[in-house]
């Protein structure tokens, strides 16, 4: 279960939450009374990795392929504002 830490907290606690993490602890910082990052151990999320891929990779194969219609790399970063 992830512990809630203010965004203020972070700042002038973060030694103590770098040894939180070293214990396995993750954290959801709050802004403003509402969260805006959820901060994990290193390790957590390389274990996580393999099945968000797999996960992903699941369900783009069951995903039915569209026509884009043709279009190039200029197409792509076009910004007209």
């Amino acid at each position: 279960m992830d512990e809630t830490v203010s965004a203020v907290d972070v700042e002038h606690k973060f030694s103590l939450i770098l040894r939180g993490f070293r214990e396995g602890r993750s954290y959801v910082v709050i802004s403003h009374g509402r969260p805006v990052a959820r901060i994990i151990p290193a390790d957590a999320h390389r274990a996580e990795f393999p099945r968000s891929r797999a996960a992903l990779l699941s369900r783009l194969e069951r995903q039915p392929l569209i026509d884009a219609g043709n279009w190039n790399r200029d197409d792509a970063y076009d910004d007209e504002r």
